[in-house]
């Protein structure tokens, strides 16, 4: 891999996690609630940006600079809900539709109930071992 692609990565990707840990925290606390308002403004926030960012630079190389800082590394780093996003209007966009649902559905299920189980997972190995 070249050295300055990665550098876009890298950049995008760190201002993106700082915006997002900033976004989510204000939002939260703004809310005061368990419901967890800040990632889903997080969420649904890089997930417009990344459909308006996508269309804007639709006519750029997937390895142009600006689609590397941008959608990769910022949005990435803002959310991963946003890749996820943008995959799953590109798959139902190439007509592939039952492939889309079948991603949205698998990645949330499957996303929801692998956490449950890696928590699940580390509580019988702490159980285990004490």
């Amino acid at each position: 891999m070249q050295l300055l692609p990665c550098l876009y990565l890298i950049t995008g990707g760190a201002i993106g996690t700082f915006f997002r840990y900033i976004v989510a925290q204000a939002m939260q606390r703004g809310a005061q609630s368990l419901f967890p308002w800040g990632t889903l403004c997080v969420n649904l926030t890089g997930s417009f940006a990344i459909g308006v960012l996508w269309a804007l630079l639709e006519p750029f190389h997937s390895s142009h600079p600006l689609r590397l800082f941008l959608i990769i590394g910022l949005l990435g780093g803002f959310t991963t809900f946003s890749s996820f996003s943008m995959e799953a209007l590109m798959l139902f966009k190439s007509g592939a539709v039952k492939n889309a649902l079948l991603y949205i559905l698998s990645s949330n299920i499957g996303g929801i109930a692998l956490a449950f189980v890696g928590y699940w997972l580390v509580g019988a190995v702490r159980s285990f071992t004490n």
